[in-house]
């Protein structure tokens, strides 16, 4: 009984937090850092023109850099996305954290000292480079601490790095105060303090081990693997794991090392790749980044003071990290499945209501605080389901060979998805006012149908076991038992002649 529920290691509780703080924590610092002090930095790029050319900036130019200013970090996003295979292949998942960090301190020295150096293509330049740091760390960690924990927390230490993606939004909006650094003085100092996590994680993390799955499978070295498993378990008997990454590495031989172009061409695969796409762009399709940037206009025209927009903004951080905190705890109790239903449901519900409420704000006067009451439901669907769980399904419903092309390919459409709602949202406002909210209604019911249908349940099973389940509906036979695993190969060989033919 023992066995089957693992304890939390205070091994892997250390790994589990250094590695969401020092990479997880910076992604959503970076998110909202620069909302707060955008208009200082707008006049910092118009200031800084006046004094290069003599003439101030023409303000649609002065658009186009703000713009570039925000879209750039999910741009950088998508290109740290497509390095994540060859590093984690190559460098390891903690040596891949490792070298991610050097994408966080220079851009943080670049902008921290870009007002002195009166040079706003630094913060430009910074901002892609950060974006490949949260490319490479939004899809790592989930990878790192999944490959490390045992199948019983697998799904709690999963929505960690979430957990501290919501953490980092919230400090950023909390930094970003007028009285704090939200201000002409204070910004440089905001944007620059995303090195320090970074600084923190280059110092700890080389004292925790590597993912043993990776020293095994992809190195083949079972002894290191081992000991990394007792340290992190606590305890020497580590066979059964052993054991069952063997089987996993077994099974995994057959297949070869997949790229991401073997990966959208193997029928074994199908499914799973669909569903995480599915997952990927309905996080970011469903207008998480929409709601928080339409927030603030929601709460003014709801009547609330100009001054105090920021700290209701921090509020609905503070709501974010609080149901992002619950979801840790009952992810192991109710499964992924049904947090995915119920936080894709809530926001497919409160999007709908949300339209009819802005559009009677004028008339019925308790609509606004109606408006304020969807916001806020909104945040909670997308924290409980939406925004975690789909990188805990990549690690779950892929293997060894396939999770860093899996990883590839889920944030690169994480990335892009983030990318396009950035650029074309303003349009879409300008375009369809208060209505724009019934996309998002519309895109979250077609993910709540299509998770209803395909998307199985992963908790508390092995890899193996999750891959057999989805093998079933990839009308393929994956043959796996202990005594089977001599037969396996001619099994499997025949298997792949079936799929080519």
């Amino acid at each position: 009984q023992e066995k089957e529920n693992r304890k939390m290691t205070l091994l892997l509780a250390g790994v589990t937090l250094v590695s969401a703080f020092g990479s997880s924590f910076q992604y959503g610092y970076n998110v909202s850092v620069i909302n707060s002090p955008a208009v200082f930095m707008q006049e910092f790029y118009n200031h800084t023109y006046l004094d290069r050319k003599g003439i101030p900036m023409e303000s649609s130019f002065q658009t186009l850099l703000w713009s570039l200013t925000v879209s750039m970090y999910p741009l950088g996003g998508f290109f740290g996305s497509l390095m994540v295979g060859p590093l984690v292949n190559k460098c390891g998942r903690k040596g891949t954290l490792l070298i991610n960090n050097i994408f966080s301190i220079v851009p943080a020295i670049l902008m921290g000292t870009s007002k002195v150096a009166k040079t706003f293509e630094a913060i430009i330049l910074s901002r892609i480079i950060v974006g490949v740091c949260a490319g490479l760390s939004s899809n790592v960690v989930p990878m790192y601490l999944g490959e490390m924990s045992p199948k019983n927390l697998r799904g709690a230490v999963g929505v960690v790095p979430q957990l501290f993606i919501t953490i980092g939004i919230l400090i950023a909006q909390i930094l970003g105060l007028t009285d704090i650094l939200g201000n002409v003085e204070g910004w440089p100092v905001l944007l620059g303090l995303t090195g320090i996590p970074a600084v923190v994680e280059l110092l700890l993390l080389p004292f925790f081990p590597e993912s043993p799955r990776y020293l095994l499978i992809q190195k083949g070295n079972e002894e290191q693997a081992r000991q990394a498993l007792k340290r992190l378990r606590g305890w020497d008997d580590v066979d059964d794991e052993i054991e069952e990454m063997r089987r996993e590495d077994q099974s995994e031989k057959l297949e070869g090392r997949l790229s991401v172009f073997n990966l959208f061409t193997f029928r074994a695969l199908r499914w799973q790749l669909i569903s995480i796409i599915v997952m990927m762009m309905g996080q970011q399709l469903s207008g998480i980044n929409a709601i928080f940037y339409y927030a603030n206009d929601i709460f003014r025209s709801a009547g609330v003071n100009e001054n105090n927009v920021q700290y209701v903004t921090v509020g609905i951080g503070a709501v974010n990290v609080f149901m992002t905190c619950v979801a840790v705890f009952i992810i192991e109790s109710l499964g992924r499945r049904l947090l995915l239903l119920a936080g894709f449901g809530i926001c497919c519900v409160s999007s709908a209501v949300l339209t009819v409420a802005l559009n009677l704000q004028a008339t019925v006067s308790w609509m606004q605080y109606l408006s304020i009451a969807c916001v806020i439901v909104y945040i909670i669907g997308h924290a409980i389901g939406a925004s975690p769980i789909p990188s805990v399904m990549i690690t779950e419903m892929f293997l060894q060979s396939s999770r860093p092309a899996a990883f590839m390919v889920g944030g690169s459409v994480h990335w892009l998805c983030n990318f396009t709602v950035g650029l074309v949202f303003l349009y879409m406002v300008e375009g369809l006012g208060a209505y724009c909210f019934l996309v998002f209604c519309a895109i979250c019911l077609a993910t709540v149908i299509y998770i209803f249908i395909i998307v199985p349940e992963t908790k508390g099973k092995t890899f193996m076991e999750i891959n057999q389940s989805m093998a079933k509906r990839n009308k393929v036979e994956i043959q796996m038992d202990k005594e089977k695993l001599n037969d396996f190969q001619p099994a499997f060989e025949t298997l792949q002649q079936n799929i080519v033919t």
